[in-house]
């Protein structure tokens, strides 16, 4: 629409230092116009999102909920190196980066498998010092009796705070999921890869989805 555009181009311009939308307008719309105004940042081809997972005092960050049906490999990289980024940069804290699937460490055989084993390479080649493994079931991750097991000697395992899904299917249900059963807060989606923060709301979003959405894009502006 006219109004998305005209919003995300004052942020390309400097006249506004972020953008928040989507209450009124579709995912798609919103993404449409940031690509079409901003662009994507240096280094990454890739658009996607997060959410920030907060219950007892403990944050994490589930990735891609909102945007990429299928990534690919290298999508998976982009995906996985960008949450990391925005992790230290909101937590100040190392990023501890767990690639999920169905399998962990060979326990299965599957292209699907083979596609995170894929983005682990890639991400090892651009952030050597990024701690980061896959592939890892969820257990795996974050059970360190389990990551004993499966995952013996795992930078990650056991003690992930980042979850990069497989797919948007798996990504979405899982949030969801761990959302109303634990009754965490996911704030969320958060867009990233654009070139300028601007970021999405839900249709459905309330007056406190909205001002923790737009405390968020301001940490990410700073």
């Amino acid at each position: 629409s006219n109004g998305l555009a005209a919003g995300a181009l004052m942020v390309r311009r400097g006249e506004a230092e972020i953008g928040v939308a989507g209450n009124l307008s579709s995912t798609a719309n919103v993404i449409r116009a940031g690509l079409r105004m901003i662009g994507t940042a240096a280094g990454s081809k890739t658009v996607s999102s997060f959410f920030f997972m907060l219950k007892d005092n403990r944050v994490c960050m589930f990735t891609d909920c909102a945007v990429i049906p299928e990534p690919t490999s290298a999508q998976l990289a982009d995906i996985a190196i960008s949450t990391a980024d925005v992790y230290k940069r909101v937590m100040g804290d190392e990023a501890r980066v767990a690639l999920l699937s169905f399998s962990t460490k060979g326990s299965a055989k599957h292209e699907r498998v083979d596609k995170v084993r894929a983005a682990l390479d890639e991400i090892k080649t651009r952030e050597p010092n990024l701690l980061v493994d896959g592939e890892l079931q969820l257990d795996a991750a974050v059970v360190p009796e389990v990551a004993q097991l499966k995952a013996p000697g795992s930078p990650v395992a056991g003690h992930a705070n980042v979850f990069v899904f497989p797919s948007l299917e798996a990504g979405n249900i899982g949030y969801k999921a761990v959302q109303r059963s634990s009754g965490a807060l996911a704030i969320g989606p958060v867009l990233q890869g654009l070139n300028k923060p601007v970021n999405d709301l839900s249709r459905g979003a309330l007056v406190q989805d909205i001002i923790n959405t737009i405390a968020l894009t301001a940490i990410e502006a700073q």
